[in-house]
């Protein structure tokens, strides 16, 4: 669900992150970090015991086993060594590798410029001038270019939202993203053995990802997921169900994660304007994405999982609710956007980041952000808390292109300069809000601009109903260039476009 032009209608804004940190997300970042490290600190203790033990010890002696002091400490020695190492293997994570991904991209015809999209609007004869006016302001307004995309069913006069057309979209979709994935991986869909599909508002029967298995016969012991009702932030939540249970199988696993939106049946007809909103957005978008825990897939892999970091508001209620699906009076089904979003949205935004940083910032950085923290709550001050510089621990940023208003306040409050947001508005410009997948279309912008090198850090953050606040943070395994058919590949060299305020 969109985030991104609900300051649009409301002056309410991302709240500033200099004015309040709250310690318990610092100390669960440290959590996070120690638990991660618990098994590494088995490997110094070893060598430092090892040489102890032969610089205390005569080798010939010890083979001789003839002194039965020196066989006791030997055998209690070994079982310690070897309890070690099975301990620290046992708790070691297994690592994660995207091979590569593919974004969708829609026909021509189904293009929605912004002067056909108003007159369709207006011919449906559904919205009163009011509401047309609305949403005339929102498209200004919203950061979206003319070369966005609606399904099939909404070019129609008037539009023929059904099942059967929800269905054609989410295969059109899901299919197309697949099909340019197995080509440039050269996978065959039967080694498939996870699939996490993941779509908020269009849940049949069968599911998605049943309608995935069923077109390319995949193996019957797959491990089928079907992710609803999570909004734009379910991609990265999709991303960590697929590398939990990649840690857990046998190697040489794939899995595929899809993530995507379907419009045609959530096409909202009435004139409640919090549920206009989406309609001016949302566009038809997908992405697949393929990981593998399998070691050897490392030399041809694109990037490394390195972190996940999830954030959920849902306990309370003004947040559970900001992001709504009801019906308005009329009976008419919608998406309706509180008027706290952006609020919330920082709020969450605010703990989510606070949690990442000891994952991933510079230890300099890290100190100097406690020190200040910790002389602020001790003296009470009202001085502004220092946020740490997240440019120094990531090379690009991918940040969900709901809409303009949260890209800027992103901007703003991480100090981001405006190469970083590129994909984020380019995206918005190009393709729309294509929800969960939008962080995919955004890293194809930077892989197709050339600008992904061996040892770059990418983080992706996403938002969505719930409400929810996620980050997935990759690294780089080589220099990357982009895949062929990609999104981007035959108008990359038109972009940046100047985009007016």
């Amino acid at each position: 669900t969109d985030v991104g032009t609900a300051g649009s209608r409301a002056k309410i804004l991302v709240p500033d992150f200099h004015q309040s940190v709250k310690l318990k997300y610092v100390k669960l970042g440290y959590h996070y970090l120690i638990s991660n490290l618990f098994s590494l600190s088995f490997i110094p203790l070893i060598i430092i015991t090892l040489i102890h033990f032969f610089q205390t010890q005569n080798l010939n002696q010890l083979w001789l086993l003839h002194d039965h002091y020196n066989l006791i400490r030997m055998l209690t020695f070994t079982g310690f060594i070897v309890f070690a190492f099975t301990l620290s293997v046992h708790k070691r994570q297994r690592a994660v590798y995207l091979v590569d991904f593919s974004c969708f991209r829609p026909a021509d015809h189904l293009k929605a410029p912004f002067h056909s999209f108003i007159q369709h609007s207006h011919l449906t004869g559904d919205f009163d001038d009011s509401s047309l006016d609305f949403q005339r302001k929102i498209l200004l307004r919203s950061g979206l270019g003319d070369e966005t995309y609606v399904p099939e069913a909404m070019h129609y006069i008037p539009p023929r939202p059904s099942i059967s057309a929800a269905r054609c979209e989410a295969e059109s979709v899901m299919f197309g993203a697949l099909e340019n994935l197995f080509v440039n991986t050269n996978l065959n869909p039967k080694e498939i053995g996870i699939l996490v599909v993941n779509c908020s508002l269009f849940n049949p029967t069968p599911s998605l990802s049943s309608m995935i298995v069923n077109k390319y016969n995949l193996r019957s012991n797959i491990m089928s997921f079907n992710l609803g009702g999570m909004g734009c932030s379910a991609g990265v939540i999709a991303i960590d169900l697929a590398r939990d249970l990649l840690r857990v199988q046998k190697d040489n696993t794939y899995a595929v994660v899809v993530s995507t939106e379907n419009i045609t049946q959530n096409w909202y007809f009435g004139n409640k304007k919090s549920m206009l909103i989406p309609n001016c957005l949302f566009r038809v978008g997908g992405s697949a994405v393929l990981l593998s825990n399998n070691s050897a897939d490392r030399t041809r892999a694109k990037y490394k999982l390195v972190h996940v970091v999830r954030t959920h508001c849902g306990a309370d209620d003004k947040a559970f609710r900001c992001v709504y699906q009801e019906e308005d009076t009329l009976g008419k089904t919608g998406v309706s956007l509180s008027k706290d979003l952006m609020r919330i949205a920082g709020l969450s935004l605010k703990t989510n980041i606070t949690t990442l940083g000891p994952l991933v910032l510079p230890v300099t950085q890290q100190l100097r952000f406690f020190a200040n923290l910790v002389f602020s709550k001790i003296s009470k001050s009202d001085a502004k808390i220092y946020i740490p510089d997240f440019k120094l621990a990531f090379d690009h940023f991918c940040i969900h292109a709901g809409g303009r208003a949260v890209i800027d306040e992103l901007e703003k409050n991480l100090d981001l300069l405006p190469v970083h947001v590129e994909p984020s508005r380019m995206t918005l410009h190009r393709f729309g809000n294509t929800s969960s997948s939008s962080i995919w279309y955004e890293l194809a912008y930077i892989e197709a601009k050339g600008r992904v090198n061996k040892g770059n850090k990418v983080w992706q953050i996403a938002f969505g109903s719930g409400f929810k606040c996620n980050s997935a943070v990759w690294e780089a395994i080589r220099d990357v260039k982009p895949s062929p058919n990609g999104p981007w590949e035959d108008c990359i060299d038109k972009y940046p476009v100047g985009i007016l305020a």
